[in-house]
């Protein structure tokens, strides 16, 4: 009788020389890429190594990441170390004797210690085309540049952030309506496609990592709060880049006299007489826009601090003193 029976020497054998795999990660991006490393075949997933649980919203609620809550339903070992580099988190993640690791949006450098530690490789997916936009932040800074593509890569981490030798790459059309959600959502797709063709071959042996171009390096910083505040001395076409980019965090806003003014959504249109950079100016018979340095930002989806997500039409009629001020 053909195949392997439950219990049978033959099915140990075959569970035994999969390879041993422990996933770190955190955010969302990487939820797609962790049940794509527990479907390859020939991997055995052992561990997941994900940031502490956090207290959230304003009943501070302790949450775990969108990491260790899928790692949970399948039924995984969670390790929660609050600092990876301390020996007894290296110790925790050493006991399970990984062969490979692989890593995506966890949040923490990697100390060498952890990098030596799988015989088959410590393997990262990142959110862009490096060498360009390298760090924290290259989703956004993919939309804030407008860049038409990207992709997602399939690297070596190395302690130099973000700059391994390249396995595999998937290229990724940038929409442009792609907020940083549907961009990041897209990137999460593609780069668990991307480790389910290319990690049986890496494991095989044939597949090769080859080093980044010395030529189109950007680095991207951690997102700031500040970051969020709307410049009309900028042209409009960055402005709505930015409204795209920051969402769901740092987002967009405007100061007004009426408060913080929160956007949404936004589209261009172009500049008429009498605009002048800052002002609040109508559009249409009911909309509302803010004329800037190049073209107006017209305001779609607006939400004063506090208050709810409206139209703009909806907001100028309930605040009309908004149209013909200034925004500071």
């Amino acid at each position: 009788m053909s195949g392997a029976v439950e219990g049978s020497t033959v099915g140990r054998a075959s569970a035994e020389s999969r390879v041993r795999a422990v996933f770190f990660g955190s955010g969302s991006f990487a939820v797609p890429i962790l049940d794509a490393l527990a479907a390859v075949p020939g991997v055995r997933l052992e561990a997941v190594v994900s940031a502490p649980d956090r207290p959230v919203g304003r009943k501070a609620v302790l949450t775990p990441t969108p990491v260790t809550a899928r790692a949970r339903e399948l039924g995984l070992a969670v390790l929660q170390p609050v600092r990876v580099r301390r020996p007894e988190a290296v110790d925790e993640v050493r006991q399970f004797g990984p062969g490979l690791i692989v890593l995506a949006d966890y949040g923490q450098l990697i100390p060498r210690v952890l990098l030596d530690l799988p015989p088959r490789g410590f393997l990262n997916l990142h959110p862009s085309a490096l060498p360009r936009w390298r760090g924290a932040a290259p989703i956004p800074a993919t939309i804030l540049a407008g860049d038409a593509a990207t992709a997602v890569t399939l690297m070596v981490v190395t302690e130099e952030m973000d700059a391994g030798p390249i396995v595999a790459t998937e290229p990724l059309e940038v929409r442009p309506d792609d907020t940083a959600v549907t961009l990041e959502v897209r990137a999460a797709d593609a780069a668990a496609m991307l480790l389910r063709r290319a990690l049986p071959e890496w494991l095989a042996g044939r597949l090769k990592a080859r080093p980044q171009p010395v030529e189109g390096i950007t680095l991207t910083r951690p997102l700031r709060r500040d970051d969020a505040l709307l410049d009309p001395g900028q042209p409009a076409e960055e402005l709505e880049r930015q409204v795209r980019a920051y969402q769901p965090w740092p987002g967009s806003y405007l100061e007004t006299g009426e408060g913080r003014l929160i956007v949404w959504r936004a589209h261009l249109a172009a500049s008429e007489a009498g605009d002048t950079a800052g002002l609040l100016v109508t559009f249409g018979r009911d909309g509302l826009a803010v004329a800037t340095t190049a073209d107006r930002l017209v305001l779609d989806e607006v939400q004063l601090a506090g208050k709810n997500r409206v139209s703009a039409a909806e907001l100028r009629r309930g605040h009309p003193e908004l149209a013909g001020a200034t925004t500071g």
